[in-house]
C-alpha cells in the first residue's frame, strides 16, 4: 500500500498538463460565462434571464476553479493571454490574484495544523483554547465559522475579508485590493444606472451572491466535516493534511462540471499540479486515493458539517456544542 512520498510519486504522471484540453475548457467556460451574462441583461423573456442569471453563477463558479488552477501554475503557465484573462477575471471576481496566491498557498502548506494563522482558511480552535478564550475571541472564531458568514460570503469573506481587510492591514503592500473592489463595485453602479435595478439584480449581483456563497461553503466542507482529524504542528505531515483532512465530495455530473472537479479535493492537496481535468483519473488510477472521506451536498451532511465546532483532543475529533456541553 503506498503512503507517504511513494503516493506522491505515484501522482507525478497525473501531474502533467495537456495544453490543449487547459484551453479548451478555460475559452469554452469564459465563452458561456459572457453568453449566460449577456443573456441576462438582453434576453426579452424575463423567466429566461432568470435561467441565464442562475447559469452565470454556476459558470463563475467553474471559471474560478480554472483560475485558481491556474494560480497553482498548473494549467497555462507562462501564457500571456491566460494572464490577461484570469487577471480581469480576479478583479470581477473581487479576488485579487496576488493575495489570492498568497494566501491559498499558505493555506496549502500548513491546512491541517492545530496551531498555525488560519490564512486562507476557516479557523480552528482546540475545545480547551475555546473554553479559556475570552467572550469576544469565541465570538470572532464562531462568527467566521458561521453558516451565515458562508450565506453572505460576497459582502463578508470576498469584499471585507479579501479586500478591505488585506487593504487595511498594509495598504502599501495592498492597494491593488481597494483597486478591485472599486473597479467591482463600479462594473455595478453602471449596470444599475444604465439598465435599472433588475438587470443590475439579474446579470451582477446575484450571480456573485450565490456563487461566492457555494463557493464558501465548499471551502469549509472541504475541511470541517465528520471524521477531519487534525495533528499538532509537530505531527503535521503532507500526506495527513491531504488524505485525512480534506474531503471528497461526491457530486452528480452537473455539480461536478460547475465546480470543475474541486469535489476530488484530497487529491488536490496531495499534488496540487493536477490539472482539475485529471483528477478523476488520478482517482480512478490509484487504489489509495479512493479511500477518502466522504461528504455530499445533501442537506443531512450540510448539516452534520456545519455543526462541527471545535477540536477535542481526547476524543480525536471535532465536536458540536451540544456535545461539548454533555462532555
Amino acid at each position: 500500500m503506498l503512503t507517504g512520498k511513494e503516493l506522491i510519486l505515484a501522482t507525478k504522471p497525473f501531474a502533467k498538463e495537456v495544453r490543449w484540453k487547459s484551453w479548451y475548457y478555460t475559452l469554452t467556460t469564459f465563452v458561456l460565462l459572457l453568453a449566460s451574462i449577456f443573456g441576462s441583461i438582453y434576453v426579452p423573456n424575463i423567466f429566461l434571464r432568470i435561467v441565464c442569471s442562475f447559469f452565470t453563477a454556476m459558470l463563475l463558479s467553474r471559471f474560478f476553479i480554472i483560475f485558481h488552477d491556474y494560480q497553482h501554475h498548473t494549467i497555462l503557465r507562462g501564457s500571456i493571454p491566460a494572464n490577461f484573462i484570469f487577471t480581469l477575471f480576479g478583479i470581477y471576481m473581487i479576488t485579487p490574484p496576488n493575495i489570492w496566491k498568497r494566501s491559498h498557498d499558505h493555506h496549502h502548506n500548513h491546512n491541517a495544523k492545530l496551531f498555525s494563522a488560519s490564512i486562507g482558511s476557516f479557523p480552528i480552535m482546540t475545545k480547551q483554547k475555546f473554553l479559556e478564550a475570552t467572550k469576544a475571541e469565541r465570538f470572532e472564531y464562531l462568527a467566521v465559522r458561521h453558516p451565515v458568514n458562508m450565506f453572505f460570503a460576497y459582502f463578508t469573506t470576498f469584499t471585507y475579508g479579501m479586500c478591505l481587510q488585506s487593504f487595511f492591514s498594509n495598504p502599501r503592500r495592498h492597494w491593488d485590493s481597494l483597486a478591485v473592489l472599486i473597479l467591482h463595485y463600479s462594473i455595478g453602479a453602471f449596470l444599475f444606472i444604465h439598465f435599472g435595478w433588475l438587470t443590475f439584480l439579474l446579470a451582477f449581483f446575484f450571480p456573485f451572491f450565490l456563487s461566492q456563497m457555494l463557493g464558501s461553503y465548499l471551502f469549509y466542507a472541504q475541511h470541517n466535516f465528520p471524521g477531519v482529524t487534525f495533528k499538532k504542528n509537530v505531527e503535521w505531515s503532507y500526506t495527513h493534511a491531504a488524505l485525512e483532512s480534506s474531503s471528497y465530495m461526491e457530486l452528480n455530473p452537473f455539480m461536478q462540471w460547475v465546480t470543475a472537479n474541486i469535489g476530488f479535493h484530497h487529491i488536490h492537496h496531495l499534488n496540487s499540479k493536477i490539472p482539475f481535468y485529471r483528477l478523476p483519473e488520478a482517482m480512478a488510477a490509484i487504489p489509495e486515493l479512493q479511500e477518502a472521506k466522504v461528504t455530499t451536498l445533501m442537506p443531512s451532511d450540510i448539516a452534520a458539517c456545519l455543526k462541527l465546532k471545535v477540536w477535542d483532543a481526547d476524543q480525536n475529533r471535532m465536536i458540536s456544542f451540544k456535545e461539548m456541553e454533555m462532555a
